[in-house]
């Protein structure tokens, strides 16, 4: 979280100076953030300029934490903008502003790689600057999964025991150097061949062939032992009795997508697999559940919501001045800081329910199985009153406040984007109203505020 001595550079690609100085107005005005903005007003410039920063930077940009791009330019126009652009930049997040006649072209360009986008006329102080912070932030996490990822990788090739992983078809995607010795078949030989080619196991007492513990992996969608006293024939018909265990891999919406198998070593590869499923699915500082997360069990309550004919409730919660505690004690201190109100939000809610940090010093609690919107309302108080509450910080005493927007299912929203977007909208609304309270939201005619059932807990 960059202080006021730390801009986040950001390159704006723009043909026209109004557009341009609108959005640099934008950015000069972000509240909770600073930035540096460079603005040229063709593809021809854009493109030079991050080539000779590639060139200098040994193929890596340097110095450039986000592109801001309009798709139609002097000399570029629509998709081809963007797909320049991301052809020499695919590691920096782009963000495409346009108007809503070409909103299409925009989502086209999402679906190819842009991190998102952002109509014209939406360019304020606050919903640009939160944009671009959130996007940033999430190539951030990206870029330390897939660290995490090589580092796994060269630890699977260093172990002394055996790993091997399948597609869902029971093709081999990977041998590790020890596999590579136990089967007799090297990575390059392996990769793309049916596992039954090259991996032969059978029971050393009946000489009959075992069971396939990678097919029961992904068929049962569970973690399978081979069966006990197992041999391996190599490729040359030396046999080795083995132990192993495998497992299916998932993608990130929870679909089999193959398994991994690791001999001898259970224990090792069961470790490391937890990791990683732990490292992407929550927040490294807070241990909280990461946005992926949340709306994953958002999802689920929705849907189980829906079932019973029943109520929840999401609340977005921003802490009131936190860029101010960065740039007055450090950055250690304002990990420190998120630390507690972690916890401490953690502490006002029941164990059916999710507190998720968001990004940044924004997180996001579900509520589930509330009786009445006002039971949400007696939560985000709860909330306010412990935030309240000093932090110590090593020997300091640090006081904050928050601001909070709450939607509630189905009143606001029937989908976990939009509940997410119309809290978030609310909590806006709090920080307006003078930041240390709540809002609901709720779009009948426009008004802000609580309805009769919760009028009493309104808090100012």
């Amino acid at each position: 979280m960059p202080g006021k001595f730390m801009p986040r550079n950001i390159l704006l690609i723009q043909r026209d100076p109004c557009e341009a100085e609108r959005v640099k107005n934008a950015l000069m005005h972000a509240k909770n953030d600073s930035f540096h903005v460079d603005w040229v007003r063709t593809q021809s410039q854009a493109l030079k300029l991050l080539e000779d920063h590639g060139n200098r930077a040994c193929n890596a940009v340097d110095g450039i934490d986000a592109v801001l791009v309009d798709l139609y330019l002097v000399d570029s126009e629509g998709i081809d903008t963007f797909d320049q652009l991301f052809s020499i930049v695919p590691q920096i997040p782009i963000l495409i502003l346009v108007d809503s006649a070409n909103e299409q072209i925009a989502q086209l360009a999402v679906t190819r790689g842009a991190q998102d986008y952002l109509l014209k006329g939406r360019l304020d102080d606050y919903l640009l600057p939160k944009a671009l912070r959130n996007m940033i932030e999430r190539t951030a996490i990206a870029n330390a999964l897939f660290v995490e990822k090589e580092r796994a990788e060269v630890t699977l090739n260093s172990i002394g025991d055996a790993v091997m992983s399948v597609d869902e078809m029971l093709v081999v995607t990977y041998l590790n150097p020890m596999a590579e010795t136990l089967t007799g078949w090297l990575l390059a030989e392996a990769v793309g061949r049916p596992v039954g080619d090259m991996f032969h196991v059978i029971d050393a007492g009946t000489r009959a062939p075992a069971l396939n513990a990678m097919a029961l992996a992904i068929r049962q969608n569970r973690t399978v032992g081979l069966t006990p006293n197992c041999l391996l024939i190599r490729r040359d018909g030396f046999e080795t009795a083995i132990e192993d265990s495998a497992a299916p891999i998932h993608d990130r919406h929870g679909r089999v997508t193959g398994a991994v198998m690791v001999f001898h070593d259970v224990g090792t590869a069961r470790a490391l697999s937890n990791r990683m499923a732990f490292l992407a699915q929550h927040d490294s500082l807070t241990g909280l559940p990461n946005r992926m997360l949340f709306n994953d069990r958002l999802t689920q309550a929705i849907a189980m919501a829906h079932r019973h004919d029943m109520r929840l409730a999401v609340l977005f919660l921003d802490i009131d001045g936190f860029k101010g505690v960065n740039d007055s004690s450090g950055h250690a201190v304002g990990d420190r800081l998120l630390q507690s109100v972690a916890a401490r939000l953690l502490a006002c809610v029941r164990g059916s329910d999710t507190v998720s940090r968001q990004g940044g010093d924004e997180f996001v609690i579900l509520l589930c199985e509330i009786a009445h919107a006002a039971d949400a309302a007696v939560a985000a108080v709860k909330m306010l009153g412990t935030l309240n509450q000093p932090h110590l910080i090593g020997e300091t005493d640090i006081r904050i406040s928050a601001s909070i927007g709450i939607v509630t299912y189905p009143r606001d929203g029937t989908r976990s984007d939009s509940l997410i977007k119309n809290a978030d909208t609310a909590m806006y609304r709090a920080k307006e109203c003078g930041r240390n309270n709540y809002q609901f939201f709720h779009d009948l005619s426009g008004d802000w505020g609580q309805d009769p059932e919760q009028d009493k807990f309104l808090v100012h």
